[in-house]
């Protein structure tokens, strides 16, 4: 190794300390700009982080509700929709924008449906165990918990594209979810079976169909109040609040079948995908289901989880949504951020039966 004695180490240092300096990057510190360099190259597509909430408007939600949902969000770029399972209300939008925009794939957030589906349609009893592997059995219980793909594309197979079909849109999904809101869109429902994995893909990815977070919140709703379909109504004016009137889309009719649902959906919270949604310090588990796959379309991966707290007098139901192109937007990361809202809404004593059931900040 070449040795340097001390006075070549200060004619060296000399002449670096002459050199000029590189102008800082606009934007943040040159080191801050090179990391985003690095991330965006290593992951390309859709950023897992961003400021969700920049151009949302708040004024008239529910301010404890909003509050929980944006600490629980925090930097994850997504959309949390919050609605009061009773009356339809909308109590929270955080990325209003991506709530409000074309729709996504609802990877496994559909099964809850195709269970519904094959219930109803006796194709399936609660204790019907469908082979799922080479030496491996599951019911409708343990393949909601573990989300498990094969049994419900055996559901899907069993019962055909129009069945399939028919309570997708019974559960209003290709159709506005909310009332009289002028940047809502409709998602999409195929009136074909996919070219890719058919109607089985359908029904355990929700290949070829296109859901919103409005849409997902109200089927959520809906499950958690024993079968209404309420149009979603989000208050703008002080006047909307005060005169407030829910509107019920349909009823139907699926309150027999609800109890084996629920079962299922309480298990993905319990030891399934959604475990990361459990609350240790809670009296009333939150129930749901989670969603993880890649949307080809973007191209990003994307995050579901639908829910709803307290069983027997539900106050709040949940879509999450989160969306990017690193492994932690998967559904149990979506779970976790709506785990992350019912504890926070449960130190507010927002569960208690005294709590009025909404808060609305009128700007006054």
């Amino acid at each position: 190794m070449k040795q340097y004695g001390k006075t070549s180490i200060a004619i060296l240092l000399a002449a670096l300390c002459a050199l000029p300096v590189p102008a800082m990057p606009a934007g943040g510190t040159a080191s801050t700009r090179s990391r985003a360099r690095r991330y965006a190259a290593r992951y390309p597509g859709v950023p897992t982080f961003a400021d969700s909430s920049s151009t949302d408007d708040g004024t008239y939600d529910d301010p404890v509700v909003r509050a929980a949902a944006l600490s629980a969000l925090g930097r994850y770029n997504g959309a949390v929709v919050a609605v009061d399972p009773n009356t339809g209300r909308i109590l929270t939008v955080v990325n209003q924008k991506l709530a409000f925009s074309d729709g996504y794939i609802p990877c496994s957030t559909i099964k809850p449906t195709i269970a519904l589906a094959a219930l109803q349609e006796n194709v399936i009893t609660p204790d019907t165990m469908l082979r799922v592997g080479r030496r491996k059995y599951m019911n409708l219980t343990e393949a909601m918990a573990r989300s498990n793909n094969e049994f419900f594309e055996q559901l899907g197979a069993r019962m055909g594209f129009d069945t399939v079909s028919k309570y997708g849109r019974l559960l209003g999904l290709g159709e506005l979810a909310g009332y009289n809101l002028p940047d809502e869109h409709p998602g999409s429902f195929p009136t074909v079976a996919p070219a890719h994995g058919g109607v089985a893909r359908m029904s355990s990815f929700g290949e070829g169909i296109q859901v919103t977070p409005l849409q997902l919140a109200a089927l959520s709703a809906a499950f958690a109040n024993g079968g209404t379909l309420y149009y979603l109504q989000y208050p703008h004016s002080k006047e909307d609040v005060e005169n407030f009137t829910p509107k019920v889309k349909r009823e139907l009719n699926i309150a027999p079948i609800l109890p084996e649902i629920r079962e299922g959906m309480l298990a993905a919270v319990l030891y399934g995908t959604g475990r990361s949604s459990y609350d240790r310090g809670g009296d009333e588990q939150p129930i749901g289901k989670t969603g993880t796959c890649d949307d080809h379309t973007t191209p990003s991966k994307i995050g579901w989880f639908i829910t709803y707290a307290n069983e027997t007098h539900p106050k709040i139901a949940l879509a999450v949504l989160l969306r990017g192109n690193t492994r932690r937007v998967k559904g149990p990361t979506a779970a976790q951020v709506a785990g992350i809202m019912y504890r926070k809404l449960r130190e507010q004593n927002y569960f208690s039966a005294s709590t009025p059931s909404v808060a609305i900040n009128t700007g006054n």
